[in-house]
């Protein structure tokens, strides 16, 4: 039996997801075609806008589908970036960092990952508008950001702000409006939708966003390309079943497990999401314990999704000041479908990991 406790890299389709991009496929027109099979593939495209619009508080014209996060990142900071500096929190996704490019002024988080909100009114203070990148939610450790606080500080020196929502959405309740951003980031395959669709919120002073990829006008002039139209109609599926997680005692209990077997939480002080824990062992490198847990049947990671098969330290622990720690390690990320015997079988399957590998060290090193 296999155990998968991976979600913040993809959720589990949602039966919901699965059926309403398997109906989509009967869609023959393209939605940018006027006649019959056109205009009805356009309703299925504008329903899934409508709804994902609604769910996350943004007005339907002000949502543009991408490919994904990781689009949706490099749009936001393509077009909002403009003539401003670029201020990226220190523990960002690397699709945010990597779209901000090496100019970009890092803002440092505190010990408990938590964004030094001292520090990016110091930054906001010093120097010309900027465009502040905070993500909602991180996605290795789960901590959760001041996000409302910082929209105000962003507000007070004529930045904008821009929110990676991508693990937030699903999980916890996620607004435009009620967070104070310009533009938020959302993932389909992030909540239980299929891969392949993605898409960038505007709060309504940014509609006219100038296009990443330019094409034949699609998205309102703002992306272009043929929309991906099974992947975007199982996203608003999936957006509409999500709601947020009941998970944290379960995620709980696996931090239990593993902290009685020689474990430390990475930022278990902070605001969480409910279904992501960070896991230290001790001198025990990362991928060792990734490789050992799959070997036992349990499935989780070591940091990002987009760093696997790299060995190097989390640079999210490591600005957290966590030392060789941030590489040494994993996390495990629950899903929506996760249940009491998963959580189980992990902590069994640590408890027996640890105990092999910690001996093992302690002979190596003596």
């Amino acid at each position: 039996m296999s155990v998968y406790l991976d979600a913040n890299a993809t959720e589990p389709l949602r039966p919901e997801a699965r059926a309403a991009a398997l109906a989509a496929m009967d869609a023959v027109g393209n939605p940018s075609s006027v006649h019959a099979a056109g205009r009805a593939a356009r309703r299925i495209l504008e329903d899934a806008r409508e709804a994902i619009a609604q769910k996350f508080g943004a007005r339907p014209a002000d949502t543009v589908f991408t490919s994904g996060g990781t689009e949706a990142d490099a749009l936001a900071i393509h077009a909002l970036g403009v003539g401003r500096r670029v201020i990226v929190c220190a523990t960002e996704h690397d699709a945010v960092r990597a779209a901000a490019g090496p100019g970009a002024v890092v803002l440092p988080v505190r010990a408990d990952g938590i964004a030094d909100l001292g520090a990016l009114e110091a930054l906001l203070t010093a120097g010309p508008p900027a465009l502040v990148c905070l993500m909602l939610a991180n996605n290795e450790t789960g901590t959760i950001q001041p996000v409302h606080q910082a929209a105000g500080l962003c507000r007070r020196h004529g930045a904008l702000l821009f929110v990676d929502a991508v693990q937030a959405a699903g999980r916890m309740p996620v607004d435009l409006g009620a967070l104070g951003a310009d533009a938020i980031a959302l993932s389909s395959h992030k909540m239980g939708g299929p891969q392949g669709a993605g898409a960038l919120l505007l709060a309504p002073a940014h509609s006219a966003l100038r296009p990443l990829i330019a094409g034949g006008g699609q998205e309102r002039g703002r992306r272009g390309g043929t929309p991906p139209l099974a992947a975007i109609a199982g996203f608003a599926a999936a957006a509409q079943a999500a709601g947020e997680s009941t998970l944290a005692p379960l995620r709980d209990a696996v931090e239990r497990a593993a902290l009685a077997a020689g474990a430390i939480v990475c930022g278990g002080e902070a605001p969480r999401l409910a279904n992501t824990t960070s896991l230290a062992l001790p001198g025990v490198r990362a991928d060792a314990q990734v490789i050992a847990l799959d070997l036992a049947g349990v499935q989780v990671s070591a940091g990002a999704a987009c760093s696997s098969g790299k060995v190097s330290a989390s640079h999210v622990l490591a600005a957290m000041g966590l030392g060789p720690l941030a590489g040494q390690a994993i996390r495990v990320s629950l899903p929506w479908n996760a249940t009491a015997g998963d959580g189980a079988a992990f902590a069994d399957a640590y408890a027996g990991m640890a105990a092999r590998m910690r001996p093992a060290l302690a002979a190596a090193v003596a």
